[in-house]
């Protein structure tokens, strides 16, 4: 048996000298803005990890009315996650994402990502893939206002 799971996050950008995209800190002009570590590539995968196996959400398990969970480190949060979708007795099979920015460029960045992600969740970096596109300078993801991602996972019974 197998089941597909669909994330989706989007967070507001604000000044600041880094970003942080699926663990990695990246030197930049902006920064998002999140109760959080605001890393909305790692709060996709959540979101779609849990909805695979039926679980809930990333607002669920970490809500943001919790105090606990100012500032909590995403990678924690998608590790507890997983461990709860392993105990449910599923086994991840792949990951594919997308990262909405206009800047900064991801491509450079993508390794380092996709090593990040695959040693958060105890698999082979060949399961996990990502692309990014741009706004193309229109709305709030071209005009740099935000930063979105998605994420589709693949879960198999263990």
């Amino acid at each position: 048996m197998v089941r597909i799971g669909l994330g989706h996050d989007t967070h507001r950008l604000g000044p600041g000298d880094t970003l942080v995209i699926g663990g990695v800190r990246i030197p930049h002009d902006r920064t998002a803005i999140g109760h959080s570590d605001a890393d909305v590539l790692l709060h996709a995968i959540t979101d779609a990890l849990l909805g695979a196996a039926a679980l809930g959400d990333i607002g669920e398990l970490f809500p943001d009315t919790d105090p606990a969970n100012k500032g909590r480190d995403s990678a924690d949060m998608l590790r507890r996650a997983h461990a709860k979708v392993a105990a449910a007795g599923w086994r991840l099979v792949n990951l594919d994402c997308v990262i909405f920015a206009q800047r900064p460029k991801i491509l450079p960045h993508r390794p380092a990502i996709r090593r990040q992600i695959a040693e958060i969740l105890g698999v082979d970096q060949a399961a996990v893939w990502l692309k990014a596109k741009t706004g193309e300078g229109v709305g709030p993801i071209g005009e740099q206002l935000a930063i979105a991602a998605e994420c589709v996972v693949l879960i198999e019974r263990a």
